[in-house]
């Protein structure tokens, strides 16, 4: 699926995403796993900014080199070898392998080009990879996010906490 990034409200915080996706959690009697690469925590940190997290946030995985996406979520090498970190493939298993090691039934992946170097004319800066699994289904999406290294990280924040919110609200 290929999203240009269109449920990044600008007007609605990290903060006010985490919290209705706190209430969606507690509501369903869920937890919540994240893996990041290109964001390095930040949507670890964002939940857990959230006073009571601790009672729908189980774990975060930063895995920013290949070796901890093989070793930490069982990314397969050779998919990395063949298609590289940033790709629909990656997203997928990064969010199957986070639920794979936590107890969680909701996760969110995310691999990207954040930049300002990095990017290829194939993968330019500002694309990232997401991956959602959600109880009964694992969707992937890549976006595409203007501005800055840090503007690319905080949109693909807010992006990964409103898809979850829209993903608990109506599965698709």
């Amino acid at each position: 699926m290929n999203t240009p990034g269109s449920l990044v409200n600008s007007e609605q915080s990290a903060q006010d995403l985490c919290a209705q996706l706190a209430n969606l959690l507690l509501e369903s009697g869920l937890k919540l796993v994240t893996a990041e690469s290109c964001t390095g925590g930040l949507i670890a940190a964002a939940c857990t900014d959230l006073a009571g997290s601790s009672a729908w946030f189980e774990r975060g995985f930063v895995t920013y080199s290949n070796n901890a996406k093989v070793e930490l979520l069982g990314v397969e090498p050779r998919l990395l070898r063949r298609a590289g970190a940033v790709c629909e493939g990656v997203a997928r298993a990064m969010a199957v392998g986070a639920l794979a090691h936590a107890k969680a039934e909701v996760a969110v992946a995310v691999t990207g080009v954040a930049g300002p170097t990095g990017g290829s004319p194939a993968k330019p800066v500002g694309t990232v990879w997401f991956g959602f699994a959600v109880p009964g289904q694992v969707l992937t999406e890549k976006c595409h996010f203007d501005g800055d290294r840090a503007a690319v990280r905080a949109a693909t924040v807010r992006h990964a906490l409103a898809r979850l919110v829209q993903l608990l609200l109506k599965p698709e």
